[in-house]
C-alpha cells in the first residue's frame, strides 16, 4: 500500500469538518429563531477558544526554539528575522493604504447619522488605550516559565528567542534538549488533534451566540461597511498577495489556498487565526519552507503582519468619522494610517484586539470620535472572519515568501503538497520529510 493510500486511510477527519459546517449552519438557525437560547451558549463557544488559546504558548514555545536552536549561526536568524520584519512592515502599510483608498471611494457610514445614546454605548464598552511604555514593559515576562501561561503571545516570542540563542550556544550539549523540544512538540500537536474534535460543539456554540444577540435587523444598515470590508480583503489577497507570491516563488495563490481549506473553515467557525497557527505551522514546513523559517516566521507573522487588521482599522475609522457627521480631512488620515502601522503590531491573542486597537487609535487622534465605536461592536464578530481569514492567508504567503528569499523552500515539495501528491498528514501534523538544509 502506497503513503498517499495509507494517509488517506489514517485520515479520519474529513468528518470532523464535515460536522463543523453543520454546526455553523445550526448555530445560524437557533440564533434566529430562539435569540435568547443563542445567546445563553456564548459559554460553549467561549470554552473551545479557550482550550484552543490555551495550546499557543507551548506551541510559539516549541516551534521557534526549534527553528532557531537548530541553525548552525546565528547571523542566518538575524538574516530571517530582519527580512521578515522588514516585509511585515511594507504589506501592512499597502493593507492599510488599500483600506484608506476603498473607504474613501464607498464612504461606508455616509448619511447614518449616529444617535447619542450609540455614541454613550460605544463609550462604556471600550476601555483605555494602553500606552507605549505599558506595552512595551508588558513583553518582559514576571518569570521564564509564566510566558507559558501568561497568555501573551509577544512574551513567549521573548523567551523562545532567548532559550533558542542559549541552545544555539550550547552547541552539542544543547543537542539533547533539542530533541527533548521535538517530543514536546509531538505531544503539544497530538493533544492539539483531541481538542480538534471539540470543534463542531464550539462553532455551534460561538455563531448561535452571535445571530441570537445581533439579529438580522441591525446588520441592515451596516450591510455596506461590511461588504465593502470583504470585497477589500478578496481584492487584497487576490491580487495583491497573488502576484508577489507567483511572481516570486511561482505558486498560485488560490492553489494554496485549496490547500488550507481546512484552516480557512476552522477560523470562519472560531472568528480567530490563532485557531489555525498550529496547523499551518505544520503546513508550512509539509509545503516546502524549512523548519528554521517556518519556525521564526510563523509565530513571528501573528503578531506583525496583521493585513485583514490593518484593513479593517482604516475604513472603520472612516465609516465612524462619517456616520457622526464628522468626516476625517486628508492631512488627519494619513498620520491616522501611520499611527495604526504601529498601534496594529502585537494584536495578535487578545480578544478583541482589532477594536481596541481602533479605538486607541481615535482615542489618540480623535477623542470625540470614540464614542462612535459602539456601533461597530454589533458586527464586530462578522467582519472578525474576513479579519481572521486575510491575516491567516497573509502570514502563509509571507512563509513561502521568506523562505524563497533566504533558499530555504522546495519548490518541488510544493508543488507536491499543493497538487496532492503528497497530502498532508492529518494524523499527526507533523511533517516527517528530512528538513530542507539551511545555507552555511
Amino acid at each position: 500500500m502506497s503513503t498517499v493510500e495509507q494517509r488517506s486511510r489514517r485520515d479520519r477527519t474529513h468528518v470532523l469538518y464535515i460536522a463543523v459546517i453543520v454546526a455553523v449552519v445550526l448555530g445560524v438557525i437557533v440564533g434566529l429563531l430562539f435569540p435568547k437560547t443563542g445567546v445563553a451558549l456564548k459559554p460553549v463557544g467561549d470554552g473551545f477558544i479557550a482550550l484552543i488559546k490555551m495550546m499557543i504558548s507551548p506551541i510559539i514555545f516549541c516551534t521557534l526554539v526549534l527553528g532557531i536552536g537548530s541553525i548552525a549561526k546565528a547571523a542566518r536568524v538575524g538574516k530571517v528575522g530582519g527580512l521578515t520584519i522588514a516585509y511585515f512592515l511594507v504589506m501592512s502599510t499597502v493593507a492599510l493604504v488599500i483600506g484608506l483608498i476603498v473607504g474613501n471611494i464607498i464612504e461606508p457610514g455616509a448619511g447614518l447619522h449616529l444617535t447619542d445614546s450609540i455614541k454613550q454605548a460605544g463609550q462604556k464598552q471600550v476601555g483605555q488605550p494602553q500606552d507605549t511604555t505599558a506595552f512595551i514593559l508588558g513583553i518582559i515576562p514576571t518569570t521564564l516559565l509564566s510566558s507559558l501561561t501568561s497568555g501573551q503571545v509577544l512574551q513567549t516570542l521573548l523567551v523562545a528567542l532567548l532559550v533558542g540563542f542559549a541552545l544555539q550556544g550550547l552547541g552539542e550539549r544543547g543537542k539533547p534538549v533539542l530533541r527533548g523540544i521535538e517530543h514536546i512538540q509531538r505531544l503539544v500537536f497530538k493533544v492539539l488533534t483531541m481538542i480538534m474534535w471539540a470543534a463542531p460543539l464550539g462553532a455551534f456554540g460561538a455563531i448561535a451566540a452571535v445571530v441570537g444577540a445581533t439579529g438580522w435587523a441591525a446588520l441592515k444598515s451596516l450591510l455596506v461597511i461590511m461588504l465593502g470590508f470583504y470585497l477589500t480583503c478578496v481584492l487584497f489577497i487576490a491580487v495583491v498577495l497573488g502576484l508577489v507570491l507567483w511572481s516570486v516563488a511561482r505558486v498560485n495563490i488560490f492553489q494554496l489556498m485549496r490547500y488550507l481549506g481546512r484552516e480557512y473553515l476552522l477560523i470562519f467557525s472560531t472568528s480567530s487565526s490563532e485557531s489555525a497557527l498550529p496547523r499551518l505551522i505544520a503546513k508550512m514546513e509539509h509545503v516546502g519552507v524549512s523548519r528554521q523559517t517556518v519556525g521564526i516566521t510563523v509565530p513571528t507573522g501573528y503578531s506583525f503582519n496583521l493585513d485583514g487588521t490593518a484593513i479593517y482599522l482604516t475604513m472603520a475609522t472612516l465609516f465612524i468619522a462619517d456616520a457622526m457627521d464628522q468626516p476625517l480631512a486628508f492631512g488627519e488620515q494619513i498620520s491616522l494610517l501611520l499611527f495604526m502601522i504601529i498601534a496594529s503590531k502585537g494584536a495578535a491573542g487578545v480578544s478583541g484586539a482589532g477594536l481596541a486597537t481602533l479605538a486607541g487609535g481615535l482615542q489618540s487622534h480623535r477623542p470625540d470620535l470614540v464614542g462612535g465605536v459602539g456601533f461597530i461592536i454589533g458586527i464586530d464578530k462578522f467582519m472578525s472572519e474576513a479579519r481572521a481569514l486575510t491575516n491567516f492567508t497573509g502570514n502563509a504567503v509571507a512563509t513561502i515568501l521568506i523562505g524563497k528569499w533566504t533558499g530555504e523552500f522546495d519548490p518541488d515539495q510544493a508543488r507536491r503538497a499543493l497538487s496532492g501528491q503528497d497530502p498532508f498528514n492529518e494524523a499527526t501534523m507533523v511533517d516527517e520529510r528530512e528538513p530542507v538544509p539551511s545555507p552555511a
